[in-house]
């Protein structure tokens, strides 16, 4: 009775002991081992996230190549610098696209590509208001063709890049930066004067990759390596960061097809000076605070045909509300020669309308 008693004690002391060894080697395992598999996940998603990342070097590739650098001379001196891209290359020539702000006053043209050839180039045609240039090289001198994209069927949020000479078009040529599609269709008010008057809105495409000067004409490119715009321009201020513009590849190619067919640009008129009503000093009756001030009619014009006298302010222009000079072009400009346009304006505290058949713009 006595001897089953120890052999009891004897086989829990035993299990005791087993159970405390298992215990701690389970202890040890978990200790040993997990922290190592939470580090080889960890090591994991990094690696896949560089990888992924790495592709937007792949889409300069696709576009870089056919980036060149365009230096304007004045009477053989160095007069502005910008960027432009070759479109097409066909029949011969190779069609770079630019800003017209890049090239305009110069008598003389070169480009350089990326192995820095330098070759002359000639102006197919420009807008000053659309602010797009074309020019041909010699299609030997050309080394890749860009591939166009949709702006339209980007989306807020794209990822986007532009690739320019900022600055200085010797030092810093093909600088690549890199952003996201910010905004589309911003009506954006510019001065072609260097004036503190705006005188032209341009529907443009919005970034916040950097856009310096010099970037002027260069394209801004999806992360397929596709040109969805033109870069044009900056809003530069101590308050303001990162807010670039880009002209829509759409409206370049649809100028770039003008110049190529030799068609020009033709614009109507109205046949008046303006001012901005808010530059008006004089003491108005019109319950109005925004509009155009009409100063002159010419005579025989549209705008006399039509009985715009002299001090009528114009706030309306077909549908469009006309607060600013800048948005009356702008909406005047969607019309062609020979259209009829209907035109509310103040005379006096009488709100009137009228209709104008529009003519060709004088030159």
């Amino acid at each position: 009775m006595q001897e089953n008693k120890i052999n009891k004690i004897i086989r829990y002391a035993v299990i005791l002991i087993l159970v405390f060894f298992l215990g701690a080697f389970g202890m040890f395992a978990l200790v040993k081992y997990s922290p190592l598999n939470i580090t080889e996940n960890i090591t994991k998603t990094i690696k896949d996230v560089t990888v992924t990342d790495s592709g937007i070097a792949d889409a300069v590739e696709k576009v870089y190549d056919s980036v060149v650098t365009i230096e304007t001379y004045r009477k053989e001196k160095l007069y502005a610098t910008g960027t432009g891209f070759v479109y097409k290359n066909e029949n011969g020539k190779g069609f770079i696209l630019t800003n017209n702000h890049v090239i305009e006053n110069g008598d003389a043209i070169r480009v350089v590509f990326t192995n820095n050839n330098s070759v002359e180039a000639k102006v197919v045609g420009s807008d000053k208001y659309a602010d797009i240039a074309v020019l041909t090289v010699d299609s030997k001198n050309v080394l890749s063709v860009a591939q166009l994209g949709k702006n339209d069927s980007s989306r807020i949020g794209d990822t986007v890049f532009a690739v320019g000479a900022p600055i200085d078009s010797s030092a810093y040529s093909w600088t690549v930066t890199r952003g996201i599609l910010s905004g589309k269709d911003r009506m954006v008010e510019v001065s072609l004067t260097n004036s503190s008057v705006s005188d032209w809105v341009m529907s443009v495409i919005q970034t916040d990759a950097a856009i310096n000067s010099g970037n002027s004409g260069g394209p801004l490119s999806n992360s397929n390596g596709e040109v969805i715009g033109i870069t044009s321009m900056k809003l530069a201020s101590s308050q303001i960061e990162g807010m670039g513009f880009a002209i829509p590849i759409e409206d370049a190619l649809w100028y770039a097809e003008k110049f190529e067919s030799g068609e020009s640009i033709s614009r109507p008129y109205l046949g008046v000076s303006m001012y901005n009503l808010t530059d008006i000093l004089i003491r108005l009756d019109a319950p109005i605070s925004n509009g155009v001030y009409i100063d002159k009619v010419e005579s025989d014009s549209p705008a006399d045909k039509a009985g715009l006298k002299s001090g009528d302010i114009i706030v309306k222009l077909g549908d469009a509300d006309i607060t600013s000079l800048a948005f009356l072009k702008y909406q005047l400009y969607k019309h062609t020669v020979g259209d009829y346009v209907e035109i509310s304006y103040y005379r006096g505290s009488e709100l009137k309308t009228t209709t104008i058949h529009l003519s060709k713009a004088v030159s």
